[in-house]
């Protein structure tokens, strides 16, 4: 497909879910909201539709997806779920956490959503619509961030048409999403040990160190604006689009009164809105490394990368 105006937004009422809902069963792509950002979805059992994703995305097919689900009864169909994970899923989902889990050989997923590992990337969002949307169906979804691959992921629907208009049947507009930044992911080893794959909104388990991609957002060149980015600037220079943060005020600014979660939250706006201005650079203020700032400074030293 090419062309301006020809993904189609539909308002995430009832008939629009329903819609979507169609749309998915029938092997098509649709860009959903969850808490964290929007994903582009396709139905995660068939290797043609989970095909469209990459194809649409320009994704590396070593790069594996994550695969979200209502819930743990229906993680449990596709995947190995060990005791210390079946604790984080109680405690963690619905929300933003991804859990890495040794995959079942009778999944009968499309084996591209695990990018020929042997494992395979669950996560149960909190956001209602997309809780929702796979209430109504009887298959879980691939569903990375609905965005060109390497692109400032999206977190409402203008940001989604920016890189896919025309490239997806619909989008499916639930608002701008609440918390900014994509999930959490950790890996749940066989001898019970957890390790932090990304960092996200929540605060779970030892960092990694591999060098291995087995998950996403793992790729040190990501989330890029098109543009030169400098960070911790405390001012910017002429040809500069500065994004400020608490004292630092900035063109715009993630948060003037330094909290986090608001700067999580306006992280990708702030990106996309840099991308677009005059200025042929990027600066960012300094953001503190604690908490959710932990994976703010993640994907701005990718973008920077």
């Amino acid at each position: 497909m090419s062309g301006k105006n020809v993904t189609e937004v539909r308002l995430a009422d009832l008939a629009g879910i329903a819609e979507a809902a169609r749309i998915l069963e029938s092997g098509g792509l649709v860009a959903v909201p969850t808490e964290t950002v929007y994903g582009l979805a396709a139905r995660a059992d068939s290797a043609d539709a989970v095909a469209k994703i990459y194809a649409a995305k320009g994704r590396p097919d070593f790069n594996p997806l994550i695969v979200h689900v209502a819930g743990l009864a229906q993680a449990e169909r596709y995947a190995q779920v060990l005791p210390e994970a079946r604790a984080l899923a109680q405690a963690n989902w619905p929300g933003p956490l991804t859990m890495v889990l040794p995959r079942r050989a009778d999944a009968g997923l499309a084996t591209a959503v695990s990018a020929g590992l042997p494992t395979i990337a669950l996560r149960a969002p909190a956001h209602p619509v997309m809780q929702a949307l796979l209430e109504r169906l009887d298959f879980p979804l691939a569903a990375p961030s609905a965005n060109r691959s390497g692109f400032i992921s999206p977190t409402t629907p203008a940001h989604v048409l920016a890189s896919l208009d025309g490239r997806i049947a619909m989008v499916l507009d639930g608002g701008a999403c609440p918390a900014g930044v994509e999930s959490t992911i950790v890996a749940v080893r066989a001898d019970g040990s957890v390790e932090e794959l990304r960092p996200g909104p929540l605060q779970l388990g030892t960092r990694g160190g591999g060098e291995s991609i087995e998950a996403p957002g793992q790729l040190a060149s990501h989330y890029a604006p098109g543009k030169p980015v400098r960070l911790n600037a405390a001012a910017a220079a002429a040809d500069e689009f500065l994004i400020g943060f608490g004292a630092v005020e900035g063109d715009i600014t993630l948060s003037a009164s330094g909290n986090l979660d608001e700067a999580a939250s306006r992280l990708y706006a702030a990106l996309h809105e840099a991308a677009t201005a005059p200025q042929p650079r990027i600066a960012v203020a300094p953001v503190p490394d604690e908490g959710v700032g932990r994976a703010i400074n993640d994907r701005l030293r990718r973008a920077a990368a």
